[in-house]
C-alpha cells in the first residue's frame, strides 16, 4: 500500500507517488463516472494499481495498491 496523490490538468489524470519521485498518467481506470471513480487503473510506465472507488474528487490523497508492473 502506497499514499499518492492523483489530480486533473488538461484533461489528463496523474498519479503521483512521492516516495519514489513518480508521476505517471493514468492511461485506462476500471470506473470512470464522478459517482464511481478508480479501481483498477494502468499507469503511462506499464504498472497497474487499485484505487478505491468513490466518487471523483481531485486532487485527492489515497491510499493504493500496487498489483503489478
Amino acid at each position: 500500500m502506497a499514499k499518492v496523490m492523483l489530480r486533473e490538468s488538461d484533461g489528463k489524470l496523474y498519479f503521483y507517488f512521492a516516495k519514489k519521485d513518480m508521476e505517471e498518467t493514468i492511461e485506462t481506470l476500471e470506473f470512470d463516472t464522478e459517482e464511481n471513480w478508480g479501481g483498477e487503473c494502468e499507469l503511462s510506465n506499464g504498472e497497474r494499481w487499485w484505487i478505491q472507488p468513490g466518487p471523483k474528487k481531485l486532487p485527492k490523497e489515497e491510499v493504493c495498491k500496487k498489483l503489478a508492473d
